[in-house]
C-alpha cells in the first residue's frame, strides 16, 4: 500500500485514496480481471494509472472519444509520465511511430479507440508489445450501450487477450451500469472470474429537480439568475436549437455559447476552452459535449428535454458538482414532451419495410448493382441523400445504423478528416508575405518549423497545435489559413467530419434484407424499457428522484434523499396538512377563504386538500370541516 500511496502523492499530490479506489488498485495489481463501478467524478483514472506505474510496463487504455484520450495524455505528460495516443486523423507514419515507441521505449500508457484495436497494423504491432501490464476499458458501459447500437468494436475487445505474450488482466471502469449490464460487461470481456467492485452511485451533493415549463427558455434564464455562482451545462437534442437558445441567453444578458458536432474542430476546441477557463459561464450543447470533462465547479446541468435512458441522464447530470459542493440537475418538460416518447421509438426503430427501402435507396445513391460493391467505401452526405429520396434525416440515420448492425454496411458517422495544408508559393516568395501580415507570419512560421513535406503534398495539420506554437487562438489560425488559401499562398483543406459507408457484402435484393432479433426486436424492446423508466421519472410526484435512479442501478437499500423536488414537496405537504387539520380541529365548518390565507403555495394547498377530501375532510358549498367519522 505504501508504494501505491507514494505514487499517488508523487504524481497527483493526494495523501489517500477515495471510496473503492484502493480495492480496485489492489485487485488489478494482483492480476484479477476487475470491473470498477464508481459515480461520475469518483476518480476512475487513478484506479488504473497508479497500479500501471507501480507494475511498470505499458498500460493500454481503450476509450471512446478522441478529446478524452488527448486530454488524459496531456495531463499525464504534464506530470512527467510518458504517454501516447492513436486516433483518427493521424498519418500512417505517425501511427507506426507511436506504436514502435510503445514497443521499444519506456512508455507507460497507450490510449486507443475500440475501432483501432481491430486494424491489422495495430494487431501486428500488439504481438510485439511484450511489456503490456494492464488492458483498461474506460467508459465500459459502452460495451452494452454502444456495442450493440453503433460501435460494435466494443464487443470485440476480448479478441485481443490471446494476442498478448503473457496473461494480462482487464480493468473495466464505468459510472453507469445496471446489474444486467455489469454481467454483460464481464461476459463480453471474458473475465476469468466474476469480480465487480462497486461504490454507491448516490451523489449526496446533487439535487435532482423535474420542472414543468411551457416557456423553457424563460425558465432557464430564471434558473441561471437564481443560481448565480459556478458554471452551467444545458443539454439540447437539436444542433440548431443549441445555437438559438445560446443566442437567446446572450440576448438576456447571460454569458453563453453553443457546442455541437457540426462545428469545426477549432470552434469546438475554442468554445470548450472558453467554458473550461470560466470565460463563458454556460455552454448549450448536444450530447456530443461532456464525456471526460472534469470541471469541478459546474453548479447546474439543465436538460431541455429528457434523454432516452437513465444511463445517459445519470452520466450527463453527474457532470455537476464534482467538487462536492451543492449542485443541481434540472430536467424541464412540457406537455408535448410527455407525448413524444412513442415517436422516438419509431424514429429509432422504424419498420423493417422502411429499412429495406433505405437500403435500396442507398444502393441507387451510390449506383451499386446487385452482387456489387463488397469492400467499397463511399463518402456519404446524409443531407443530400434525404433531399434526393425525400426521407426524414433522423429516421433514415436510424435505418442506416440498423443496416450497419445487421452486417450489410459499415456506417461510420464520425469519420474525421484532419485539416491539410500544402504550400504553393516558393520559399523565397514567402518572406515578402510574412513581413506584411503578422498573423500570416506567425502561422507560416509555426507550420514550417513543425511540419515536413509541406511543399510536396497536402500534409495533415492540427489548428490547436499551430495556435499554441504561434501564440494565437485556434479560430485565428483557422481564419488565417483560410485567408492564405484565398490568396493562393497555400492549398488549405479544412478539417471535416464526414460520414462514410462501406459495403461489407455484395448488394442483395431488397426483399432479402433481414434484421436478426438481436439487432432489431430485442434492442427495440430494450429501448422501450429504458425509455419508460425516464417517462416514469418525469411523471412521478410521489417517489424520491435520487432513489429511483439508484434503484435502477441496482441499489435497493436506499433512503429518500430529502432534497429533490418530490421530497421537498412531500415535506411541504406535511406542513400544509398539519396546518389545515389544525384549522379544522374545532370540528366547525370553515370558509375556503381561510385556507387561502395560509402561507403556502396555492397549488400545493389544492393538492393537499384533494387528498384530505378522500380521507377525513368534507366539502359543503364553500365551507370545509372534519368529517364526523
Amino acid at each position: 500500500m505504501d508504494k501505491y500511496l507514494s505514487i499517488l502523492k508523487q504524481y497527483w499530490g493526494y495523501d489517500s485514496f477515495r471510496g473503492v479506489q484502493s480495492q480496485i488498485i489492489h485487485s488489478i495489481a494482483e492480476g484479477h480481471d476487475t470491473l470498477g463501478l464508481m459515480p461520475t467524478g469518483g476518480g476512475k483514472s487513478i484506479c488504473f494509472q497508479v497500479p500501471a506505474l507501480a507494475l511498470g510496463g505499458l498500460c493500454i487504455v481503450v476509450t471512446p472519444l478522441i478529446s478524452l484520450m488527448k486530454d488524459q495524455v496531456r495531463q499525464l505528460r504534464l506530470r512527467g509520465i510518458k504517454a501516447e495516443a492513436v486516433y483518427s486523423g493521424m498519418t500512417r507514419d505517425d501511427i507506426v511511430r507511436v506504436l514502435d515507441n510503445c514497443i521499444l521505449g519506456d512508455y507507460a500508457f497507450l490510449y486507443v479507440s475500440p475501432e483501432r484495436l481491430s486494424t491489422p497494423l495495430f494487431r501486428a504491432k500488439l504481438t510485439r508489445m511484450s511489456r503490456v501490464s494492464i488492458l483498461v476499458v474506460d467508459e465500459a458501459h459502452c460495451i452494452s450501450q454502444w456495442g450493440y447500437d453503433f460501435r460494435p468494436d466494443y464487443l470485440r475487445i476480448a479478441q485481443l487477450r490471446p494476442l498478448f505474450s503473457r496473461p494480462v488482466p482487464v480493468l473495466a471502469l464505468t459510472a453507469t451500469a445496471t446489474p444486467q449490464v455489469v454481467q454483460d460487461i464481464q461476459d463480453k470481456l471474458q473475465f476469468r472470474a466474476p469480480n465487480a467492485i462497486s461504490m454507491s452511485f448516490e451523489r449526496q451533493n446533487l439535487i435532482y429537480v423535474v420542472r414543468h415549463a411551457e416557456d423553457k427558455v424563460a425558465e432557464i434564464v430564471h434558473i441561471l439568475q437564481s443560481v448565480p455562482q459556478g458554471s452551467a451545462i444545458i443539454y439540447i437534442r437539436s444542433r440548431q436549437l443549441t445555437r438559438e437558445i445560446a443566442h437567446q441567453l446572450t440576448a438576456a444578458g447571460l454569458s453563453a455559447t453553443s457546442y455541437h458536432a457540426g462545428l469545426s474542430h477549432a470552434e469546438r476546441a475554442e468554445r470548450q476552452a472558453d467554458w473550461t477557463s470560466g470565460k463563458i459561464r454556460t455552454i448549450v450543447a448536444t450530447n456530443a459535449f461532456g464525456m471526460g470533462i472534469d470541471k469541478p465547479d459546474v453548479r447546474l446541468v439543465i436538460h431541455y428535454a429528457a434523454p432516452d435512458s437513465f444511463e445517459a441522464y445519470y452520466q450527463e447530470a453527474g457532470r455537476a458538482g464534482r467538487d462536492g459542493q451543492t449542485s443541481y440537475a434540472i430536467l424541464l418538460y412540457d406537455q408535448a414532451d410527455l407525448n413524444v416518447f412513442s415517436r422516438r421509438v419509431t424514429l429509432t426503430y422504424p419498420p423493417v419495410e422502411y429499412i429495406q427501402g433505405i437500403y435500396e435507396s442507398l444502393c441507387y445513391f451510390f449506383e451499386v448493382g446487385v452482387g456489387e460493391a463488397e469492400g467499397r467505401t463511399f463518402l456519404f452526405s446524409l443531407e443530400e441523400f434525404c433531399r434526393r429520396f425525400r426521407v426524414f434525416g433522423a429516421t433514415a440515420n436510424s435505418a442506416l445504423v440498423l443496416l450497419h448492425n445487421a452486417g450489410y454496411i459499415q456506417y461510420t458517422i464520425d469519420s474525421e478528416f484532419p485539416s491539410r495544408v500544402q504550400v504553393i508559393l516558393r520559399k523565397e516568395e514567402l518572406y515578402t508575405l510574412r513581413a506584411s501580415d503578422k498573423n500570416a507570419d506567425l502561422v507560416l512560421t509555426a507550420l514550417l518549423r513543425n511540419y515536413t513535406g509541406l511543399f510536396a503534398e497536402p500534409v495533415p495539420v492540427e489548428e490547436a497545435f499551430i495556435a499554441k506554437a504561434a501564440g494565437l487562438t485556434p479560430t485565428e489560425v483557422y481564419l488565417t489559413l483560410k485567408q492564405l488559401g484565398r490568396q493562393r499562398v497555400i492549398h488549405f483543406i479544412p478539417h471535416r467530419a464526414c460520414p462514410t459507408v462501406t459495403f461489407l457484402q455484395p448488394r442483395v435484393e431488397t426483399a432479402q434484407v433481414q434484421l436478426p432479433a438481436s439487432v432489431y426486436l430485442d434492442r427495440r424492446a430494450d429501448f422501450v424499457r429504458r425509455g419508460q423508466h425516464v417517462v416514469d421519472y418525469v411523471r412521478t410526484t410521489d417517489r424520491c428522484r435520487s432513489r429511483m435512479l439508484l434503484e435502477y442501478f441496482g441499489e435497493t437499500s436506499t433512503a429518500d434523499c430529502g432534497q429533490c423536488d418530490v421530497c421537498l414537496n412531500r415535506h411541504r405537504e406535511r406542513h400544509i396538512r398539519r396546518d389545515i387539520l389544525s384549522l379544522l380541529a374545532d370540528g366547525q365548518p370553515h370558509p375556503l377563504s381561510q385556507l387561502e390565507a395560509l402561507p403556502h403555495s396555492p397549488a400545493l394547498l389544492r393538492q393537499t386538500l384533494h387528498q384530505l377530501l378522500r380521507e377525513n375532510v368534507t366539502l359543503q358549498g364553500n365551507t370545509i370541516q372534519l368529517s364526523s367519522q
